[in-house]
């Protein structure tokens, strides 16, 4: 007799018996029975897959959120932390502006402490200390962000500046001082809270963090994001920091990137001025690179990156964990390169030693126009910040006046209010504008109002702002036309909310008058090496220019 199944019975074969064997199953009275009982279908072959997969999947997110929940605190543990105010003054409060919103000051520090094993072979001198505590601080910058995150300024204070060190005390180390005239660099020496309280002493500015590298710091840094690219404008080599370069465009990493950002005999007149030059040259560059796609979306190089970072950084306590530095990280990002401004606070030699330098009047209105979250970016001059040797013109600076009833302005609503768009356009026309803008909502949601305007149409955006009361601040250079995106910082009326609250301080041309102001999109523009007998090679004085031909059995930096 065949079976359903086309096989004889009583003539299985192994796999058969297999089959069959499960309908003889024994009762529960050891009997067997002959009644079949009704099989559970067996899952398809493609839920099979399906299973298998989604128990991988479910593996792989724990195992990715426990490599995840690794490295977030594998990062907090590499940061060093101190207290803003440990042992030193105030640092100020920042302003609030109409909508509540706080620009961010941090003052930046490069120490030449010799504070770690790396720091000493990098920088020498450890030879009979080792490893040493302290140090000054030989860079130092002052970051500021504006309270709507579309622009930054970013001023460096040279280290040979006279100043009143204020009484402070190192937490840490427990070294004091009552407080002393003397290099603004050497506060650091009581900790980095009594650098910062020197700097808003002398400044005026609140500082809300800081951020502190050494030697080792520069280096890993500047491999993390695969090299920096700087330019030299002639043949150089500093025999202080060791910078050996010939002229033109070279991509600095490790070690040649730290002998750049160190050399202050090799750049300008030889003086910590020209040092703070070339730094702005690098960073800018350094920043470019953060800012490219290649950089920050490319996941090894953002653990890199973080991990140079967070083992390169002391930060105060305000910053002190990886969830903070990556919110302030988000904030610079947000700020185009072409507004970023690069800045040297204004000095003056000093009448009683020719080797330091004093604040010279003129800062006091750079320093105003950073308490006053003012930006320095020009958009009136068309960016011409990016003339190294050239003041900023002022922000606030107008084209000739062009007339309303020939501007059309398309607008979009950039906001989740509806109606938003078509109530600013209907008030457009209303004011004189012509009818033939359009209307409707923007790409997705914005939290800054911004105002676009193409080529040859900056004097057309002046009168839309002027006519809304939107700051200068909001204009941006981009596509063809006007196009007015309406941003969460203007959820209601017709005319920009705060527009006219408070005046805006001395016009942006004088702020920036003699600090070597330029922006952070230029590149190509190259360090200009001293013309000037600044080193020596075997007791005999020459210029960096002369000193690299003398030195040709030595290798270039980026050699």
């Amino acid at each position: 007799m065949s079976d359903l199944r086309g096989g004889t019975v009583g003539e299985t074969s192994p796999t058969d018996a297999k089959a069959v064997a499960p309908r003889h199953r024994a009762s529960a009275g050891g009997a067997r029975t002959g009644r079949r009982r009704a099989r559970k279908k067996a899952p398809s072959r493609g839920k099979r897959i399906l299973r298998t997969a989604a128990m991988g999947l479910s593996v792989l997110i724990l195992a990715t959120a426990g490599a995840g929940w690794w490295f977030y605190q594998h990062l907090n543990g590499n940061l060093h932390t101190v207290s803003l105010t440990d042992g030193a003054g105030g640092a100020g409060k920042e302003t609030p502006d109409a909508f509540g919103r706080t620009p961010i000051n941090i003052l930046v520090m490069g120490s030449d402490g010799r504070n770690l094993e790396a720091d000493c072979k990098l920088g020498g001198g450890c030879a009979k200390t080792g490893v040493q505590s302290g140090g000054n601080a030989d860079v130092q910058m002052v970051v500021h962000i504006s309270a709507d995150r579309s622009n930054a300024t970013m001023m460096s204070i040279p280290r040979d500046t006279l100043v009143d060190i204020p009484a402070c005390t190192d937490q840490e180390t427990g070294a004091s001082t009552p407080g002393y005239h003397g290099m603004i660099n050497g506060a650091l020496a009581y900790g980095p809270a009594c650098q910062v309280a020197t700097v808003h002493q002398l400044t005026g500015i609140p500082i809300d963090h800081f951020v502190q590298l050494g030697f080792s710091g520069v280096v890993t840094m500047s491999d993390a994001v695969g090299g920096v690219g700087v330019c030299v404008s002639s043949d150089v080599y500093d025999t202080y920091s060791h910078l050996k370069l010939s002229r033109g465009e070279h991509t600095l990493k490790g070690e040649a990137a730290l002998q750049f950002v160190r050399s202050r005999h090799g750049f300008g007149d030889g003086s910590d001025l020209g040092r703070t030059y070339s730094q702005h040259i690098f960073l800018s560059s350094m920043l470019r690179k953060f800012k490219s796609a290649g950089t920050l979306t490319n996941p090894a190089a953002v653990y890199r990156l973080a991990d140079a970072a967070t083992k390169a950084l002391t930060v105060d306590t305000g910053l002190g964990t990886v969830k903070k530095l990556v919110s302030l990280a988000a904030d610079v990002a947000r700020v185009p390169t072409d507004r970023i401004t690069f800045t040297t606070m204004q000095t003056v030699p000093d009448p009683d030693d020719e080797n330091r330098v004093v604040l010279a009047d003129a800062a006091k209105s750079l320093f105003a126009t950073i308490v006053a979250d003012q930006s320095l970016t020009g958009d009136a001059g068309e960016k011409q910040a990016k003339n190294t040797a050239s003041p900023t013109p002022s922000a606030t600076a107008t084209a000739s006046p062009a007339p309303a009833s020939g501007i059309a302005v398309d607008v979009r609503n950039g906001t989740t209010t509806p109606g938003r768009a078509s109530a600013i356009g209907a008030a457009l026309v209303e004011a004189g504008f012509a009818s033939g803008g359009t209307t409707g909502n923007a790409a997705g949601t914005t939290d800054t109002t911004t105002l676009s305007y193409g080529a040859g149409r900056l004097a057309e955006a002046q009168t839309v702002a002027d006519a809304l009361g939107l700051p200068s601040s909001h204009l941006e250079r981009g596509g063809t036309g006007l196009t007015l995106v309406i941003g969460g910082d203007w959820t209601s009326g017709t005319s920009y909310p705060g527009s006219g609250a408070s005046p805006e301080p001395a016009d942006t041309a004088s702020a920036a008058a003699g600090a070597h102001a330029r922006t952070a999109d230029t590149s190509g523009t190259c360090a200009e090496v001293s013309p000037y007998k600044t080193v020596e090679i075997n007791g005999v004085p020459m210029t960096p220019a002369q000193a690299y031909r003398a030195a040709g059995d030595k290798a270039d930096s980026d050699g």
